[in-house]
Order: C-alpha cells, then structure tokens, then sequence
C-alpha cells in the first residue's frame, strides 16, 4: 500500500470484531517515520455497546477524503482501493518533476 500521500487517517473499530484485523493491518502499514514526518492519525477503540459504526477514512496531500466501512472489506482490497488514488498523486508528482 501507498501511504506517502496520506496527510491524515483514522480509523474507528472494535478490537473483538470482524474489522479489527483490517484496521489494525492498516495502522501497520503506515511506516514510524512518517507518522513523525506529518500524517495525522486517530483511532478510536468502539465496545461492543456503542452505536458507532466502525469506519476508516483516509485523507491524502491533496485534500481528497475516502471513507471505508472496514467491515466489507478485506485488508488487500482496502490497499487497493486507496492506492487508486495513491498512484495518480504518483503519477502527477512524476510528471511536474519532469
């Protein structure tokens, strides 16, 4: 997965549920030294009680939001979905560096 275009993420679960392999597989994937480099990142832990509804919502550096419910969605599709936008901040950075 991409993550040089995040500028912010976060992401909503329950840890004994469903999602909480997706989100936490996420939250991995964001290496530590971007993570001090700017990309904000929130996470919120849900109960089992709480009404909320689990989500992951990335921001990318050009202001684009995409918002995820983790609980349809496998790790690698969740990559993919975000990496779509991912690789055409790539292409345009390449492109005005040219």
């Amino acid at each position: 997965m991409i993550t040089k275009y995040f500028s912010k993420v976060v992401v909503k679960f329950n840890p004994f549920s469903k999602e909480a392999k997706t989100a936490r597989l996420l939250l991995s994937s964001i290496p530590p030294a971007q993570r001090q480099l700017g990309t904000q990142i929130q996470n919120e832990v849900l109960t089992n009680a709480s009404n909320k509804a689990p989500v992951i919502k990335v921001t990318f550096k050009d202001k684009k939001t995409m918002e995820v419910d983790p609980t349809k969605y496998t790790f690698q599709e969740l990559a993919n979905y975000f990496d779509t936008h991912s690789r055409q901040l790539s292409l345009k950075e390449t492109i005005e560096n040219s």
